[in-house]
């Protein structure tokens, strides 16, 4: 590895050579804990003795050729959206195709002369003006109805389909082969990732709180979820049951706002059923930011069940009850701690989406 001099480093040198003549050789054995570079040695030395000077020649060194003004002002054009025109800046790949620079320039240029910061997209459902509007109102009156003392007894629930299939995220899936090898030298198993068309899946339900959680519910297949079903099987027969056992006399019911969650029956089971409930008016309409079932339980467990692969739909609600079986209430809490954050950085970003502000 070439050494750098530092400046006393060539003070020395050049005295020594100036003064004694002293050789590269006589400089590596002279001063072996410098760690000195011969041939970096040679070019020092001859530039003393042609110039007298230790000192850089201006503009000496790699050339910027793929750097160049004009190249940073076009990457510049084109990597950041125009303004008032949100997402029309181009990819790396996009702008090298265009302006016929090499990607390892536009990533400097990018890194390096416009200094700019990459960060990653992520999925969100999207807001209507009204949207925004109607959570800012109802995250201000959840936080007003439930303080820090009553957040422990809210009983968070959600619904979630789960297929054979994992999910895939195809940007950080990536196959590692030795240098010089080709696509098509590969097998299609190693390069691909196949699935059907049309998954198995299962539809999952879960109670969460401080308290304590439910366990994993199974929706029947095939079945789709509305008003009765959920009354008579989701609500009378397991959650409420689960919940009562765990949490006594007082606790919160919170639902989101699916059509069959606030039907007139359902709010009126709900209304005779529980102690407390979070109504479909009081609940913030796309809001699964709001819910630590969503926003925290479920990626944790789809994380955990895919780890290994699933053969079909008998083995993925084994796998599903073995690592809820194995879920900490550790996760749980701190997500629950973070409702009340989340309400409030809610109610600073005007009904928007805040995550990225977390």
């Amino acid at each position: 590895m070439t050494m750098v001099f530092s400046r006393d480093d060539r003070v020395l040198i050049k005295v020594l050579r100036q003064d004694k003549g002293y050789n590269v050789h006589q400089f590596l054995s002279e001063f072996p804990h410098r760690k000195w570079n011969r041939c970096a040695l040679y070019r020092l030395i001859a530039q003393i003795d042609a110039s007298g000077s230790v000192e850089r020649k201006q503009g000496s060194g790699r050339g910027r050729s793929g750097r160049s003004n004009a190249n940073i002002a076009d990457v510049e054009e084109l990597v950041l959206s125009q303004e008032g025109a949100p997402c029309t800046h181009k990819t790396v790949r996009q702008i090298a195709r265009e302006t016929n620079i090499s990607r390892a320039s536009v990533h400097r240029i990018i890194h390096k002369d416009l200094r700019l910061v990459c960060f990653k997209k992520k999925r969100a459902q999207e807001l209507t003006d009204a949207n925004k509007l109607t959570r800012l109102v109802r995250a201000k009156q959840l936080l007003r109805k439930y303080p820090e003392s009553l957040v422990s007894f809210i009983w968070y629930t959600d619904e979630k389909l789960f297929t054979v299939a994992p999910p895939i995220n195809l940007q950080n899936d990536r196959l590692y082969a030795p240098l010089g090898t080709r696509k098509r030298q590969l097998s299609a198993d190693r390069l691909l990732h196949t699935r059907s068309n049309f998954s198995k899946s299962v539809m999952v339900s879960v109670g969460v709180s401080a308290l304590g959680c439910t366990e994993l519910i199974f929706i029947d297949p095939g079945v789709k979820i509305n008003g009765n079903y959920y009354r008579d099987e989701l609500l009378t027969k397991n959650l409420l049951p689960a919940i009562k056992e765990l949490s006594g006399d007082y606790f919160t019911f919170q639902q989101d706002s699916a059509p069959a969650h606030r039907a007139r029956e359902t709010v009126e089971l709900l209304t005779r059923e529980t102690p407390d409930f979070i109504t479909p008016l009081l609940w913030p309409p796309n809001s699964p930011d709001l819910n630590p079932v969503d926003y925290k339980v479920w990626s944790v467990l789809q994380e955990r069940v895919y780890r290994s692969k699933i053969r079909d739909v008998q083995h993925l609600k084994e796998r599903l009850v073995e690592e809820w079986s194995l879920f900490s209430q550790n996760i749980v809490d701190a997500a629950v701690k973070q409702w009340r954050v989340r309400l409030r950085a809610c109610v600073k970003a005007n009904g928007g989406h805040f995550e990225h502000q977390l």
